[in-house]
């Protein structure tokens, strides 16, 4: 088997488990276990699909950093459900799903499979960082368009987008970017800045959408400089959009820095954590077929154990 690391976009999986496998799959208490049994079978079919040798659960450490926010107050703040005593921001997450996560962390540990995060930083941004200096190529799972920047044909880093559903993967590289976008990946952080993102609590800026933040890109290369053009007073910018771009300066010279991946933290190596997929054995196998039974995870952990055992 080739080598080959993939980095799930955790959170984004298990979310979008949730959401499409139906609630009334429970564990005899009346526990709903929907969003474990999607995301391993999201899992199994993964490995099999595209065969990586590595995997990686990247996970939100702090689903939104302290740093970002002091940067853009309003980023992720329509998901803020509270903040605590001790200052911790707290996401609104149905509750079906909030008490699932525990039973997904121990689930992936049994596997085998190396779960990722940092302090005070997202999953992205250990995706970022693993897919910057990962040795062999890479796939990136998610269903999130900001992680379209770290594509890269010459180190063959690509993204699994799964926002169609899983039966319908699309395998993106910079060609599929600049058809659907007209941006390169590289591009791509400084055309989310100018285009806003309301998911993510990012506005626009005024008057910018996507054609023309394409169009911009297409002209200056970086957003850098075209701002560099605005204040050089460039002949190429019409009145109109040099105006629009002044007028959000304040927030063009904070945001790119949080839209972009954090390329460079200081993770753990990837034999250090256990990314290599191997069979699942001995008593870490018998615990997960415990748990099996006794969640009614039923299918997904054999699906699961069966991917694994093509690993030997």
């Amino acid at each position: 088997m080739t080598d080959r690391l993939m980095l799930l976009d955790t959170a984004s999986l298990y979310f979008r488990a949730f959401h499409g496998v139906p609630d009334s799959i429970r564990r005899a208490d009346g526990t709903p276990v929907n969003a474990v049994r999607g995301l391993l079978d999201m899992i199994a079919r993964l490995t099999a699909e595209f065969g990586p040798s590595d995997l990686v659960a990247c996970w939100d450490d702090t689903w939104r950093p302290t740093w970002r926010v002091a940067l853009v107050p309003s980023y992720k703040a329509q998901r803020l459900a509270r903040t605590t005593s001790d200052g911790l921001d707290v996401e609104t997450v149905p509750e079906g799903l909030t008490v699932q996560i525990r039973l997904i962390r121990v689930v992936l540990q049994l596997a085998g499979i190396a779960v990722v995060g940092a302090p005070d930083h997202e999953a992205d941004d250990v995706i970022g960082t693993y897919a910057r200096h990962a040795p062999s190529p890479v796939d990136v799972v998610t269903g999130d368009r900001d992680l379209f920047q770290v594509i890269d044909d010459d180190r063959d880093v690509r993204v699994v987008y799964t926002a169609k559903g899983m039966k319908n993967l699309e395998v993106l590289t910079a060609k599929q970017v600049v058809e659907k976008y007209r941006v390169l990946p590289e591009q791509y952080a400084d055309y989310a800045t100018l285009r806003g993102d309301a998911s993510d609590g990012l506005p626009e800026v005024a008057g910018i959408g996507e054609k023309t933040a394409a169009s911009l890109l297409g002209e200056y290369g970086t957003l850098d400089a075209l701002l560099d053009a605005v204040e050089s007073d460039d002949a190429g910018l019409s009145a109109s959009v040099r105006a629009k771009l002044e007028a959000a300066a304040d927030y063009l010279a904070v945001a790119p820095a949080v839209v972009r991946v954090v390329p460079d933290l200081d993770l753990p190596p990837l034999d250090e954590v256990g990314a290599t997929l191997r069979p699942v054995t001995g008593e870490s196998r018998a615990e997960l077929e415990r748990l099996r039974d006794e969640w009614n995870l039923g299918g997904s952990v054999t699906r699961l154990l069966a991917a694994l055992d093509t690993h030997a």
